[in-house]
């Protein structure tokens, strides 16, 4: 037996030899030329957009409205069969975050996904007798953006989409 100081390797330190090296070289470079990454501004398309506030019903007693996006993904390359999505709502004015949603994984089933709706939980807040209605209209109201970001695993996030939340009610 060996001790500690000794200076030789140790048998399950042993050097890899030549031959398992170039085969395992081989296969990674074979793994990596046969799977090109997908460019996916080019191969995915957002379709079935629609934006607005969605009544988060009476909170503090006030009225909630939250910003609300609902889209569907579509693969045009037919590569994809799954997606991480960030969907970011940005202050309109400045482009200041307002809140993230992160979904880790969204699956294609015929090269699209289902019908995806992202609603935020922080939102605005009206006081009685103002209704709903009044809160999209007053002055105080911010506009907002709806950006969609969407990456394949560990790649960079990349902006596919970006829309207006328009100042409409949703109750569903």
């Amino acid at each position: 037996m060996r001790s500690a100081a000794s200076c030789g390797p140790l048998g399950y330190n042993r050097p890899m030899s030549p031959g398992r090296l170039c085969a395992l070289t081989a296969a990674l470079l074979f793994t990596v030329s046969c799977s090109s990454p997908v460019d996916l501004k080019q191969a995915l398309q957002v379709t079935d957009v629609s934006t607005g506030w969605f009544d988060a019903g009476i909170v503090d007693n006030q009225n909630k409205l939250v910003p609300s996006v609902t889209f569907r993904l579509r693969d045009t390359s037919g590569r994809l069969s799954r997606v991480a999505l960030n969907t970011v709502f940005k202050l309109a004015d400045n482009g200041e975050t307002h809140e993230e949603i992160f979904k880790q994984r969204v699956d294609f089933k015929d090269g699209q996904t289902e019908l995806l709706t992202f609603r935020a939980q922080i939102g605005y807040k009206g006081e009685p007798p103002q209704s709903r209605a009044d809160m999209l209209k007053n002055s105080h109201f911010r506009d907002m953006d709806a950006v969609v970001l969407v990456r394949e695993v560990a790649a960079q996030w990349v902006e596919l989409h970006r829309v207006r939340v328009e100042r409409v009610l949703l109750t569903q």
